[in-house]
């Protein structure tokens, strides 16, 4: 009998959550919900223009869960933007066909069928919501900033932090989403920026009454690095994790954090990136199973065959 796994994130951290599970995938139900408040990029650019849910990271979790080669798929899909055709430079070819095909469809969620359906999926990728909704962050000061981009790429104060965020305005959760939840037994909280990815996934309403009732076990992959010069967030482990328990109804069963030692090389890979290392302060967090091991790529970013391995030995 196969595990039930959902996987709940956005952008390229779910993608490596489900490369990694898929590793495993005659062990394994996966399905993957994704974070609809997007606003940046050719998404943003889709989603004001078509007023559409955004296609980018449904997209990208798509192509994560096909039977086909990902970093191929990838760079047909979704890094290949086009540059001689007008209207249409800066975008990629996935996020037109999701948009595109959900305006001459009239139904978001077909046209995420049709690409799974194109591309051979072993999982099932959901939207968390499909009322269009914006992200929004109160920061430490009071004040306001309105949309997943402004926060994502912040153009305020550094030294000012995020205090909390919600959506606007307040959107329920998809209903099939609910019964993905319900029904798993393992959760899985993807890599990647805290607040835009992994906690606006987690904030449509019924979302953490569904994880309350949940018997699943809830795994958070911290992996070990931030932007310098994105959200203004916590840069150490066991506030990410404080943070990020605030808006479920209950602990992370376990925590994976990736204790890979930088070397020269990387060291600058990380500064030409400007990434931070995130501080992995275990001791702080000795009330949580924490699974401390190495999962990074020789290229830097984190590896999904190690985190699959990994995950295989959690997921009995």
């Amino acid at each position: 009998m196969k595990k039930n796994i959902v996987v709940l994130g956005g952008g390229n951290g779910s993608a490596i959550a489900l490369v990694a599970l898929k590793q495993n995938v005659e062990r394994y139900k996966i399905s993957a919900i994704v974070s609809m408040s997007d606003s940046g990029g050719s998404t943003g650019r889709l989603r004001k223009e078509l007023n559409i849910l955004p296609p980018g990271d449904i997209m990208r979790a798509v192509l994560a869960l096909s039977s086909y080669d990902y970093p191929i798929l990838k760079n047909i899909f979704f890094r290949n933007r086009f540059t001689q055709n007008g209207k249409m430079n800066k975008h990629n070819l996935g996020n037109l066909f999701l948009a595109l095909s959900s305006r001459y469809c009239g139904n978001f969620v077909k046209s995420i069928r049709a690409l799974e359906e194109s591309v051979e999926v072993v999982g099932k990728v959901y939207p968390v919501t499909l009322k269009i909704n914006d992200l929004v962050a109160k920061l430490t000061n009071g004040k306001i900033i309105k949309t997943e981009a402004r926060i994502d790429q912040p153009d305020y104060d550094h030294s000012l932090r995020i205090k909390s965020v919600y959506l606007e305005p307040k959107v329920k959760a998809n209903p099939e989403v609910i019964k993905e939840i319900l029904s798993a037994e393992y959760i899985v909280l993807s890599p990647g920026s805290l607040y835009t990815s992994v906690i606006a996934t987690l904030l449509p309403v019924g979302i953490k009454e569904a994880i309350a009732k949940s018997k699943a076990k809830i795994i958070f992959v911290a992996g070990n690095a931030y932007h310098i010069f994105g959200e203004t967030g916590p840069t150490c482990l066991s506030e990410i994790v404080t943070e990020l328990e605030w808006y479920l109804p209950r602990k992370v069963d376990y925590v994976l954090y990736n204790n890979h030692k930088l070397n020269k090389k990387e060291q600058l890979h990380y500064k030409e990136k400007t990434w931070g290392v995130i501080k992995g302060d275990l001791n702080k967090l000795t009330d949580h199973n924490n699974v401390s091991f190495d999962f990074s790529r020789t290229d830097g970013g984190l590896c999904s065959i190690k985190l699959g391995q990994k995950l295989k030995e959690i997921i009995k």
